[in-house]
């Protein structure tokens, strides 16, 4: 079960660590000074998430690597990120729709881990709740505000509610590591947790006038696996350049 545990924390931290990169990206860069400092705090947010999870990680692991090493020292092949946190910002409306699935995936993801038998995992997830709840909240107020405002943002909000759904699946998608881990009810189960997703987002893109596309494709999945598509890779090469380049340096 520790193999499993630390796969675990992976996915949790690796999410958080990715989509605070993505937001990051962000900073001087925002539609207006209000909005650049609240995506660039909710950045700074997971950041906090991800390397307590990474921490926990290496614990659990036990051989001797720090969140550092299991942030910059791993190749993308090796990252349990879900596929939508890497995608690129694309434009606000872009942002706000992935931020949208993403935090409200972790909320209900994170109320359900308050209640493991991992008194560790229990306390790190209760504690990334206070600050997910605002998450959801902020990316909630402006999709509603995007998809029911003009005609230009509604049309940009709808367009990104298409191209970013068929990465939905990866979000709930199950392997042996959730099975083994809920028989010790230290995960919990995925389909309640999709359920409470579902109900939340419909009701927000309902509101927010945008409507869930009807696909005839597949839909993307293998974070879990460590098969992502192409952008993981750019992400990692900025982010990873200057540990790897000056292994020994120091602040």
């Amino acid at each position: 079960m520790k193999k499993e545990l630390f796969e675990y924390c992976l996915r949790l931290g690796d999410t958080s660590l990715i989509m605070s990169q993505r937001l990051g990206e962000w900073c001087g860069h925002g539609p207006i000074l209000e909005e650049d400092i609240a995506l660039t705090n909710i950045a700074l947010d997971l950041i906090g998430q991800a390397r307590a999870f990474l921490t926990y990680a290496s614990e659990v692991e036990g051989k001797g690597r720090s969140e550092d090493d299991l942030a910059y020292h791993r190749d993308a092949q090796q990252f349990r990120n879900v596929l939508l946190s890497e995608q690129p910002n694309g434009d606000f409306g872009v942002t706000i729709i992935r931020q949208l699935f993403v935090s409200t995936y972790q909320f209900y993801l994170y109320t359900a881990l308050g209640k493991s038998e991992d008194q560790t995992l229990a306390a790190l997830a209760a504690k990334s709740l206070k600050e997910v709840t605002y998450h959801v909240r902020h990316a909630t107020d402006w999709a509603l505000r995007l998809g029911d405002g003009t005609t230009e943002s509604h049309e940009r909000a709808q367009t990104a509610v298409d191209d970013l759904w068929i990465f939905i699946d990866d979000l709930f998608d199950t392997d042996e590591v959730d099975d083994i881990l809920l028989k010790q009810n230290i995960a919990p189960e995925g389909t309640e947790i999709r359920t409470q997703w579902m109900v939340h987002i419909k009701k927000v893109l309902s509101e927010a006038t945008l409507t869930i596309p009807e696909l005839n494709s597949f839909m993307r999945t293998g974070s879990r696996r460590g098969n992502h598509t192409e952008h993981l890779g750019y992400i990692l090469a900025e982010m990873q350049f200057l540990p790897r380049a000056y292994p020994d340096a120091k602040w």
